[in-house]
């Protein structure tokens, strides 16, 4: 499943490894050593003007106007969706 994290980025959720609010970044220096070593490696997306929240993936770190909080339900709305059986199948032949 994909979420929407905002700003024009879409991330699959099986990739999200954190989602950190942007101002507990610079509190940390082992996330600030990470985000200073993911820019030099380009694979930091999104804006920092007005960011948020920071998404942390397997493969690369986004920049979120959107809250953690807001996130955090859009993911644990999609585990409940994926978590959900499928009975569409079920519906389709009792149609027929």
């Amino acid at each position: 499943m994909f979420i929407h994290i905002g700003n024009d980025h879409v991330i699959q959720s099986e990739e999200v490894i954190a989602i950190v609010d942007y101002h507990l970044i610079s509190s940390s220096t082992i996330m600030e050593e990470m985000m200073v070593r993911a820019k030099n490696e380009k694979k930091v997306f999104g804006p920092t003007r007005d960011a948020k929240s920071v998404m942390i993936t397997t493969g690369n770190i986004y920049y979120s106007t959107l809250s953690v909080n807001t996130l955090k339900k859009r993911a644990s709305m999609i585990s409940t969706i994926s978590k959900m059986d499928d009975f569409s199948d079920e519906l389709t032949e009792e149609l027929e």
